[in-house]
């Protein structure tokens, strides 16, 4: 499949399009943010365009022109404000499926999103509008009509990958963005993720074996 990357330039986005180029199973398209990103990413060998979250939605549209898959990886870091995360982890989201929806073409879209997002009486205070909208993301993904996977991992940690997980009764936990990427990678085009919200920490399952 040809599969698009929203954030690829994030912590895990950069690690799922280095993880999908590596098993050669899918074609990937990488999109950035910035010039100097887009420098980087076709000096190491990528497929790569520059789109913008808070542009409009024919841009996106355009951007995913001739693609099977999208993931949104993206979001606006920790050391933004409420604003950018409204704008970029929920109109950001919202725009991506817009597009997806309007192209067409789109067979898939893997949306990351946050362990509990579906839940409002576990959102800490602290991270309410961050959950906020990871919660109306997820939704209007799920209402889009579009063939859909939204992967919701626990707290997140820059430890090693160890390349297994839990995806069954989780409640709590925390998961390494290395595993998070390749369970992404994981489920793109598998029938058997689609229209489904997976919780994602830690465990002793190995990816592969999961889905």
């Amino acid at each position: 499949m040809n599969v698009f990357v929203i954030g690829a330039n994030g912590q895990i986005g950069k690690q799922l399009v280095e993880r999908l180029k590596q098993d050669g199973k899918h074609e990937v398209t990488a999109m950035v943010r910035k010039q100097e990103q887009l420098d980087e990413f076709k000096a190491n060998g990528y497929q790569v365009v520059l789109g913008d979250l808070e542009g409009d939605v024919e841009t996106l549209k355009q951007a995913m022109s001739g693609m099977d898959a999208v993931v949104f990886a993206a979001g606006s870091g920790g050391s933004t404000g409420a604003d950018k995360t409204l704008l970029i982890d929920l109109d950001g989201a919202a725009k991506s499926v817009e597009a997806a929806q309007a192209n067409g073409n789109i067979k898939h879209f893997v949306m990351l999103s946050a362990l509990k997002a579906e839940d409002r009486s576990a959102w800490p205070d602290s991270m309410k509008p961050y959950y906020v909208a990871k919660h109306h993301a997820d939704r209007l993904l799920e209402q889009s009509g579009l063939d859909y996977t939204i992967v919701r991992p626990g707290a997140l940690t820059d430890d090693a990958g160890t390349g297994k997980v839990n995806v069954d009764n989780v409640s709590t936990g925390e998961i390494p963005r290395a595993d998070v990427a390749a369970f992404l990678a994981h489920v793109i085009g598998r029938q058997e993720a689609a229209n489904k919200a997976i919780d994602l920490v830690k465990g002793d399952t190995a990816i592969e074996e999961t889905i």
